[in-house]
């Protein structure tokens, strides 16, 4: 499994969930950005945010 890494902080400033608009959080670990409001969880593959709803995972709870 690859080192986790850090997501550019100018660019977690500026992303915004496609669904909601809200703001996301960055799980380092899982290298995943969270959207609390829409349940999902958008992928971030190579350091680059994947931010399409058909390509994210939805949150358990």
């Amino acid at each position: 499994m690859p080192t986790p890494s850090d997501i550019d902080p100018k660019l977690l400033e500026i992303l915004v969930c496609p669904l909601t608009k809200g703001a996301l959080e960055y799980d380092r670990y899982n290298q995943e950005l969270i959207s609390k409001k829409a349940g999902l969880a958008y992928p971030v593959r190579d350091g680059i945010p994947i931010m399409l709803v058909d390509e994210a995972r939805k949150l358990d709870g």
